[in-house]
């Protein structure tokens, strides 16, 4: 029977997600050189190759693809005897750790830590500010137990290393200075926006929201300035620099001379899912907190 280690699948495993031997290396606290050794290696124990030269670095072989299929379902059944073992050991204590994007933090996360503090106090929470793609990659690595990230920028849901969870579709309202001509206007649509000056991200998650709303409403919003950060952003619109779309869940940071407009023709959104590891959804911390998650959700 061909011999499989766990480890050095692991290993592979990294290699596909991170795309180097260096940056495998400094995921996994190891050298390049005993990363390419394990390899190696792993490849004389299946007797298959498992990485071929592609310029100056390597990719994965079909054979090397084909054992990672069938390797995810080993890692997937490991979450869960891993689990189940946890659950046995600690019970109504341990800890489970966060990687969130920053609005999601004070809007799902804190109420959520609060309502487990009370009835688990055992049981310590985490948290890491992380935008999607370093939130994924921490999941992956396994530093963090849990991700929540909008699900446009998620993996894919046939991603066999990850299980979603649905919960929260967050309204995007718009953001005028107090003094704009439409700050009360009965009905407002994105539509009758299509000739403001507009502020969002260069690049990223929001640039492509508030691009991907005005084009379903059928304009191409003019950027009149670039920011990410919901300070810097409301403080423009404040001014009169421009306008913005806003997730519902920003609403702590809103400045007092904005008003914020809700498009209920329109009804643009953004959904938030959380993100864990396929088959650690079972272990007591993480099922605790996904809960307390949802519980969070529904309130707001």
């Amino acid at each position: 029977m061909t011999e499989w280690d766990i480890k050095k699948l692991q290993i592979l495993r990294t290699l596909r997600d991170r795309g180097t031997v260096t940056a495998t290396a400094e995921t996994l606290l190891m050298t390049p050189s005993a990363v390419s050794q394990q390899l190696t290696n792993l490849s004389k124990q299946l007797g298959v190759k498992l990485l071929e030269a592609h310029g100056r670095r390597v990719r994965l072989t079909d054979a090397a693809q084909l054992v990672l299929r069938h390797a995810e379902a080993v890692f997937a059944q490991l979450e869960r005897a891993d689990a189940e073992l946890t659950g046995y050991l600690r019970g109504e204590a341990g800890e489970v750790r966060v990687g969130a994007f920053s609005t999601a933090v004070p809007a799902l996360v804190v109420p959520a830590v609060l309502r487990l503090r009370a009835a688990h106090p055992g049981l310590e929470v985490r948290v890491r500010e992380a935008e999607a793609a370093e939130a994924y990659e921490l999941l992956s690595a396994g530093q963090v137990d849990l991700a929540l990230s909008l699900a446009a920028h998620a993996p894919p849901a046939r991603d066999a290393r990850f299980s979603r969870v649905p919960l929260l579709a967050d309204p995007l309202d718009v953001a005028l200075p107090a003094g704009h001509a439409l700050a009360g206007a009965p009905g407002l649509r994105l539509a009758d926006l299509s000739g403001e000056r507009w502020i969002f991200g260069g690049s990223g998650p929001w640039s492509e929201i508030t691009r991907a709303a005005c084009e379903a409403a059928g304009f191409v919003p003019e950027q009149a300035h670039s920011a990410a950060g919901w300070t810097a952003i409301l403080a423009m619109v404040e001014a009169g620099m421009g306008i913005a779309l806003v997730p519902r869940m920003a609403a702590a940071e809103r400045a007092s001379g904005v008003v914020t407009r809700v498009l209920e023709a329109d009804q643009p959104r953004r959904h938030v899912i959380a993100a864990v590891r396929r088959g650690a959804e079972s272990a007591p911390a993480v099922s605790r907190l996904l809960a307390a998650l949802r519980e969070a959700a529904t309130r707001r």
